[in-house]
């Protein structure tokens, strides 16, 4: 029999991740999807939230665990690593298994039988909108699903801290005129079921990961406009630019072989996180040409320092703040708003040092800079 949960928000959530599963497997099989994990139900959701939760407080020789738990049959798993005999899912069975799944990529196997959740290996690879748990660090889970092909980054759908709880509000980004960044990670169940890639979704993960912080502009293509906001000479420009993703975008689809073009573009993306841990910020254009990095942000001199801004976050029950620039964090936000507020028709993405992450674009029904923090959809 499955132990009555004893961590409170895992009963709250249940329901609700229950139906955003059942929802979004449904419209993935009306559109022909197939390799679909099962549907699960909320008092197995409940209890394996429950678990993680108590076993993310617990630490084994002083580490705390980092595990990410995919609910599915070992069938449905491809070259599955199978136990030779079922381990019960308990706070101290998971503590004791996560230094061996800490890698990123690897899922410990959770099914149940006879009323009874247990842990019957390891899998690199998962169906399409699989349920996923990850314990990131103590009191901190998120929960989320595969994508139907495989490729980029999961799909969150809550992110519980301790007694906050935080439920990714998919029909409400905040204001409707948010950028496509927002619309893409919140995208169902499929965003890249054309065969197309968000490049700035996988470059947001990739922006992260160094732990630095970092700042991307993002700017028009065959436009000279932004450099008025820039200090010349820039200290590293990159000439000719760098055309790696462009290159593998431009790319027939019928001439991809599908996983090494996708290595590929991964790691043409991450050569571009990579330099946005250069002090200042890294200069992309529309086409994903790498311009420069390590660039000073100025005001323009027929500008006026930028004052107000409306701030964002795409979770239930969240409504947009006014706020001074200053008071959304450090330096590199209040150059990004100044550099939007004077260049409207780029956008700004920044990564803070504490795992933050925000989207600075121009709204012209507000007529002011909107920041959109978005790292509840990047862990």
């Amino acid at each position: 029999m499955l132990s009555e949960p004893t961590y409170i928000a895992a009963r709250m959530v249940a329901a609700t991740i229950e139906a955003h599963f059942a929802t979004h497997l449904a419209a993935a099989s009306a559109q022909g999807a197939i390799n679909l994990a099962d549907e699960p139900q909320a008092p197995i959701i409940e209890a394996i939230i429950d678990v993680a939760f108590w076993a993310s407080l617990r630490k084994e020789e002083g580490h705390p665990p980092k595990i990410s738990i995919a609910l599915l049959q070992p069938g449905q798993a491809s070259q599955p690593l199978i136990f030779g005999n079922r381990i019960r899912l308990t706070p101290h069975n998971l503590t004791k298994l996560a230094p061996a799944v800490e890698s990123p990529g690897i899922h410990l196997g959770v099914w149940f039988e006879n009323d009874e959740l247990y842990v019957w290996g390891t899998t690199l690879a998962i169906p399409g909108i699989c349920f996923v748990l990850e314990v990131i660090e103590p009191g901190l889970l998120v929960i989320k699903h595969s994508r139907t092909d495989g490729f980029g980054k999961f799909v969150n759908i809550a992110v519980l801290k301790g007694d906050e709880i935080k439920i990714i509000d998919e029909q409400n980004t905040g204001l409707q005129n948010c950028p496509a960044l927002i619309d893409s990670l919140l995208g169902m169940p499929n965003p890249f079921a054309d065969g197309s890639v968000n490049i700035m979704v996988e470059l947001a993960a990739s922006m992260r990961i160094h732990g630095r912080g970092g700042l991307v502009l993002i700017i028009p293509e065959h436009s000279g406009q932004w450099q008025q906001s820039i200090v010349h000479p820039i200290t590293y420009p990159v000439v000719p630019t760098f055309k790696g993703i462009t290159r593998l975008m431009k790319q027939d689809k019928c001439d991809r072989s599908k996983t090494d073009w996708q290595e590929a573009l991964l790691r043409a993306i991450d050569i571009i996180g990579g330099f946005t841990a250069v002090d200042g910020a890294t200069i992309i254009n529309r086409n994903y040409e790498l311009l420069a990095f390590g660039a000073k942000i100025a005001r323009s001199g027929m500008s006026s320092p930028v004052d107000q801004i409306i701030t964002t976050e795409p979770v239930m029950d969240g409504g947009p703040v006014l706020m001074h620039p200053s008071q959304n964090g450090g330096t590199r936000h209040l150059a990004a708003a100044q550099f939007v507020f004077d260049q409207r028709d780029a956008i700004a993405l920044v990564a803070s040092q504490d795992g933050r992450f925000t989207i600075f674009a121009w709204s012209p029904i507000l007529e002011m800079v909107h920041a959109h923090r978005i790292d509840i959809l990047l862990l």
